[in-house]
């Protein structure tokens, strides 16, 4: 069985930036242990693979790990996919995925992703998580991922992980979104995945479901610019919809190849 295989930088308009996906288009659905082989063998955080059924495409992420309920960018690279190789004809693709039906509009090599908004509540952090952090955090909320406050964008560069502590933490199939203000727009972030292969993910959009009402409501604003500040990079521009905010970035094809099932 041959397979189209294409991976690509999302959150970045230059290759090496932002958040490498995977992405395998399907005529039908292959059996979920051979998809997590794939991903897998991929060795990226995250494979999307989809099934286009004519109005809407059906989308399935998975990590190495596990099957996610939902990834940010690995939507935005299959969107890119779509429509800069496979020639796409729509400008607004309707994806149905475990997140129910998500929305991607195009315009000017800009992808806008249209997601669920998750506001974080506050919580009271495990002992083991504080146990795996070299700076504390100020204030601790939670929604699908804990949401830790700090006081400034350094604190945030400067948080180290204690990785044999931390992979003790089940989360499935959250993570630790560390967030401050930005110096240089209106919030930073970084986003850890205990016992994940790839711990740091470089840019998570899934993220910002909960960072975008959180900074929001905070900084009395609805339209916000983010910045993952991971080793790669990646910038997000950020709305405000109540129920739903908007997710918008920009992506680069790093590879287009095959592969092959026996």
């Amino acid at each position: 069985m041959k397979l189209e295989l294409y991976q690509i930088d999302a959150f970045t308009d230059k290759i090496f930036g932002g958040n490498p996906a995977c992405v395998v288009p399907l005529n039908d659905w292959l059996p979920d242990e051979l998809l997590l082989k794939i991903t897998q063998e991929n060795a990226v955080a995250e494979t999307a693979f989809f099934v286009d059924k004519g109005e809407k495409i059906h989308l399935r992420w998975f990590t190495p790990e596990i099957e996610m309920d939902l990834c940010g960018h690995a939507t935005l690279a299959t969107a890119h996919c779509l429509k800069t190789i496979l020639k796409y004809p729509k400008d607004i693709i309707i994806f149905e995925t475990l997140s129910g039906d998500l929305t991607v509009t195009v315009k000017n090599d800009l992808y806008t992703l249209d997601f669920p908004s998750r506001m974080p509540i506050v919580a009271s952090l495990p002992e083991i998580i504080q146990s795996s952090l070299n700076i504390q955090p100020k204030k601790v909320y939670k929604s699908r991922d804990y949401v830790l406050v700090y006081d400034n964008e350094e604190d945030i560069k400067s948080i180290k992980i204690n990785r044999q502590v931390f992979d003790q933490i089940n989360l499935d199939p959250g993570g630790i979104i560390v967030t401050a203000k930005g110096k240089n727009c209106d919030f930073v972030s970084r986003f850890f995945t205990p016992q994940a292969s790839i711990m740091e993910d470089p840019v998570t959009g899934s993220a910002h479901c909960s960072l975008i009402p959180f900074w929001s409501l905070r900084l009395q604003k609805n339209e916000l610019t983010a910045i993952q500040i991971s080793e790669r990079v990646g910038i997000l521009y950020c709305q405000n919809k109540k129920d739903r905010v908007l997710i918008s970035g920009k992506a680069k094809t790093y590879a287009i190849g095959h592969l092959w099932i026996s």
